[in-house]
């Protein structure tokens, strides 16, 4: 008796929440999953064209679009800052999905100063709770 109570009350915050325009939590991440890079590392000179290559340990890799426990795929932030953490990442020229399940990617970055930083999306690219994300490295490009 208490259960059905219970699930009906659940759906009423559910419902109260995407109302008021309140965020839900996203996929659970693994506990200790983190995402780092392989190359760049922080600091670095690079060529104006290079291979980003991304490592991950405590989950695993998944493209969009599949639902399955423990997974998520790579997104690699250039020049911005993590947006909110309960929306989708977005897709444009400073968020790079790597959709595919990709590990590495290359760029072309015009020469100056960069920050790149990696963030794990879940099947419909939301962040997971708690998020898996790197620290912010800054490199340089001649």
């Amino acid at each position: 008796m208490f259960m059905r109570a219970a699930i009906p009350a659940a759906l009423a915050l559910i419902l109260a929440a995407v109302l008021s325009g309140a965020a839900i939590a996203g996929t659970p991440s693994p506990p200790g999953a983190r995402v780092y890079f392989h190359y760049p590392i922080d600091g670095i000179h690079v060529p104006q064209r290079f291979t980003v290559r991304i490592g991950l340990s405590g989950m695993g890799v998944a493209p969009a679009g599949v639902d399955k426990p423990n997974t998520g795929h790579h997104h690699l932030l250039v020049d911005t800052n993590v947006g909110d953490l309960s929306k989708p990442i977005p897709n444009d020229y400073n968020h790079i999905h790597l959709g595919n399940g990709q590990t590495e990617v290359t760029l072309t970055l015009p020469p100056g100063r960069h920050t790149l930083q990696l963030l794990m999306g879940d099947y419909k690219h939301i962040p997971h709770t708690p998020p898996v994300m790197s620290k912010k490295i800054t490199i340089y490009v001649r």
